[in-house]
């Protein structure tokens, strides 16, 4: 099976270099441009030496850390702490019985490793604090007496690897927040002989773990993961000094070693995901023997000869912009100018003349478009960077949840979307009225409109702006507003057919872009097709399928369970989906419509995970082209700024815009629609139609400057989090409204009060959940579905069953 994944992957590839070389006989002036321009150019990063207010002469140092983010010296019998608004080196009193053998620490907890005078083991740790300030619990002692060992500190756990007298490596770890403290042996990696352990530092949920070997021989590197166990990582090319290890952003380790002959020292960065070193600077040195991590870089002290004073260096990291040029800014401008086109001309042509018009584009949008806008609105620029992402840290496990969404998207396009086009609705929440009662129609509709504004649309502005800051230099704030007015503008003067069609050409503009970009890695490999093929798979980055029963790891029964109750079950809930079905011509035309969104999600979504995964062999063969101060999700961005060539860049840019603004415009004219037509036109009443519309107009205004002013906020703020609340809301408020739906169209016994006991119990039972942490925060949504499902259902049989019923059921004559 995996030599016909990997046959088939191969075939697709060499399709896109065919089309790919097509278009460069044609003269596609942007593969002109890539002919006379280097894949590869001038290193993004540099380093530059700083020196630093050296210690007191007699001061005598054992080891250096970071405290809050304080560089701390530590004596026989004090400490020195340096002042960062002074540059001044305060002293401390400070003392602990035994020989501090090794630090374990992260910016926030540090613990002395410590060597029992009298036999020499290690045994004990202690926690250490800021003299004056109170103690930790006391830490119990090592299971076994250790007589060379390391630790650090990673979510919430202090792990201390080391080896026993018998050369044998063990690990242990204990909760730092427990109130009863019990070291826990994890397995370990089989040892040939006696090794000495340099290094240990957590960082991406790995521990990366430096041996050196007695006869001091080449250091290897070990990396330990709860997912993964243990793994060999190759060697270090030196030897590395005491306390160093440094993680930085959010994939790279930063270490200072010292040459087998200890000549010179140099700083080597080591990327934990795709296991590659890359020697970011070389100088000739002598004396060094104790440093530690600090900021971007490592400080360390170092004896000179013919001076009594040591001298404290420090070398940092410096990386650089990689800002867009004028035919890049140029191509954004263009693409920006063609959406408020589109917008113009469906105004033009009438295309907001009635509230049919502009609201379902006169439901004439034709299946195939209407299919490619299902899936432009819902793949958004989250999508476009974190997907990559995703598949560039990891596999590709999470694309099984696409292929088993088309599945049920097939149920869905036979027996929902028909079911609820025949009713000519115009919001899916007036669904709800009609099978049930109008007051879940109200609350459903400010629920949805609240989750959109508060949370989706934010995101949608902010993330892929913070992506694209980080990387170009571009500011967050003009890409936010650049993208929210010119959506804006295109949707309120264009209305649905706008909004369908510009979701039409971004479509090809994201896909485009992405294309290129994979056939560009894979000409810049020696080796091709077949290097990237064989290296993926010799590091397991096409794996799909995971068959365990865990509902915290992407396994097939926790994407079954979410696909179940997200999508089969409750597909009508989004409205910003059912909008699109809704604009065609016929329930006939609604079916085709999700058959072409079904066929465009697995080749899509390979498309992005091929990226990520081309992107993660690309930078294994060119760990220099890595930035280790930008986050994983940037890894996709930084490719487009830094690699390919000028006009190319600015058309993925434009990709990314254009995944925003599709969904963005989509969120836009849904709360339009559902403001006016579940809320102004019920408590308004006999408003013409063109009062609703200018409503409808003023509501696209008003919500789009409302997203760009919270997602300007959060620029200001920098709050990071704010995709997993929203996701952990919709799923504790909008589940049982959800759940609804199911009970409406798969059963005829289902009643409004028992819908309305449902809903309150879900809600109850969900808050619940999240109290305790019960389940992942993204198993919200389908718990909440299906408890509104079984006690709305039971709790039905309590109240008069509902009449009138026809064409609100899946069921035709029958009864349940």
């Amino acid at each position: 099976m995996i030599i016909f994944n990997a046959y088939r992957i191969i075939v697709f590839i060499e399709i896109l270099k065919v089309i790919f070389k097509r278009i460069t006989i044609l003269g596609t002036p942007f593969l002109f441009v890539l002919a006379s321009s280097e894949a590869i150019s001038d290193n993004l990063i540099s380093s530059k030496f700083e020196e630093i207010e050296p210690l007191p002469s007699r001061a005598i140092v054992s080891h250096m850390w970071t405290h809050n983010d304080n560089l701390v010296a530590l004596g026989k019998s004090n400490i020195w702490i340096l002042n960062q608004t002074k540059g001044k080196w305060e002293k401390k009193d400070f003392y602990t019985q035994g020989t501090v053998k090794n630090i374990a620490y992260d910016n926030n907890n540090t613990f002395l490793i410590k060597e029992d005078k009298s036999s020499g083991a290690i045994k004990d740790v202690e926690s250490f604090v800021l003299p004056g300030r109170r103690y930790h619990d006391n830490i119990p002692s090592l299971p076994k007496s250790l007589r060379s060992a390391a630790g650090t500190v990673m979510d919430g756990n202090l792990y201390i690897v080391g080896m026993s007298g018998r050369g044998v490596l063990h690990m242990f770890g204990l909760g730092i927040l427990e109130e009863n403290k019990v070291w826990i042996e994890y397995p370990t990696w089989n040892i040939d002989n006696g090794e000495i352990i340099t290094s240990v530092v957590a960082h991406n949920d790995r521990l990366q773990v430096t041996i050196r070997s007695d006869d001091n021989q080449e250091e290897q590197m070990l990396q330990w993961s709860e997912e993964n166990g243990w793994q060999h990582r190759g060697s270090v090319a030196g030897n590395i000094v005491k306390g160093t290890a440094h993680p930085i952003g959010q994939g790279h380790v930063l270490y200072l070693a010292l040459s087998q002959d200890r000549s010179s020292a140099m700083m080597l960065n080591f990327h934990t995901i795709t296991g590659s070193w890359y020697e970011v600077d070389r100088w000739k040195s002598q004396g060094i023997s104790v440093g530690s991590g600090w900021r971007k870089g490592i400080a360390w002290i170092e004896s000179v000869e013919g001076e009594s004073q040591s001298k404290l260096s420090f070398l940092q990291l410096q990386t650089r912009k990689n800002y867009l040029s004028f035919i890049d800014s140029t191509v954004i401008v263009i693409y920006l100018i063609a959406t408020l086109g589109v917008g113009l001309y469906s105004y033009l042509n009438k295309s907001t003349s009635s509230e049919d018009s502009y609201f379902l584009g006169n439901r004439s949008i034709p299946f195939w478009a209407a299919g490619i806008s299902l899936y432009a609105s819902n793949a958004s620029s989250i999508s476009y960077i974190a997907v990559p992402a995703k598949a560039f840290a990891t596999n590709w496990q999470y694309l099984m949840s696409n292929i088993i969404v088309v599945i049920g998207l097939i149920f869905v396009g036979k027996w929902i979307v028909p079911l609820l086009r025949r009713l000519n609705l115009t919001s899916v929440f007036n669904y709800l009225e009609s099978r049930f009662h109008p007051s879940l129609r109200v609350l459903s509709s400010i629920l949805f409109i609240v989750f959109q504004l508060g949370g989706r649309m934010t995101v949608i502005l902010y993330l892929p702006s913070l992506a694209l800051s980080t990387v170009t230099g571009i500011d967050i704030n003009l890409c936010i507003i650049v993208m929210g007015i010119a959506t804006i503008i295109y949707t309120v003067i264009g209305g649905m057919k706008a909004v369908i069609w510009t979701d039409v050409l971004q479509f090809f503009v994201m896909f485009g872009g992405t294309t290129f970009a994979i056939v560009f890695i894979l000409m810049s490999l020696d080796g091709g097709v077949s290097e990237f093929v064989l290296s993926a798979l010799s590091d397991n980055k096409f794996e799909l399928v995971d068959f365990s029963f865990n509902l915290t790891d992407a396994t097939v029964w926790g994407f079954l369970f979410l696909v179940l109750f997200d999508t089969v079950l409750t597909f009508p809930k989004d409205q910003v989906l059912m909008q699109r079905v809704f604009s065609t011509s016929s329930d006939k035309n609604a079916g085709r419509s999700m058959w072409a969104f079904s066929a465009i999600v697995i080749p899509g979504s390979v498309m992005f995970f091929l990226v990520g995964t081309a992107l993660y062999i690309f930078y294994q063969v060119n760990p220099e082209r890595m930035d280790p101060s930008l986050s994983i999700d940037a890894t996709f961005p930084l490719f487009i700024s830094a690699e390919l060539p000028v006009g190319v860049t600015g058309l993925i840019v434009a990709g990314i815009f254009a995944a925003s603004m599709s969904t963005l415009s989509s969120i836009l004219n849904s709360v339009a629609t559902v403001s006016t037509v579940d809320l102004y036109e019920k408590f308004s009443k006999n408003k013409a139609v063109n009062e609703n519309i200018r409503f409808a107009e003023i509501v696209t205004v008003v919500s789009g400057l409302v997203g760009v002013g919270l997602s300007l906020l959060l620029a200001s703020y920098n709050i990071k989090s704010l995709l997993d609340v929203a996701l952990q809301l919709w799923g504790l408020l909008g589940g049982g409204f959800a759940g609804a739906y199911t009970l409406g169209m798969f059963t005829k016994r289902a009643n409004w009060q028992g819908v309305i006991v449902g809903v309150t119990v879900s809600f109850i039972v969900t808050f619940m959940s999240w109290t305790v942490d019960l389940v992942h925060p993204y198993f919200y949504l389908p718990l909440a579905v299906f408890v509104c499902i079984v006690v709305g259902y039971c709790a039905s049989w309590l109240f008069p069953p509902a009449k009138n019923l026809d064409g609100l059921t899946i069921f035709s004559g029958k009864t349940q």
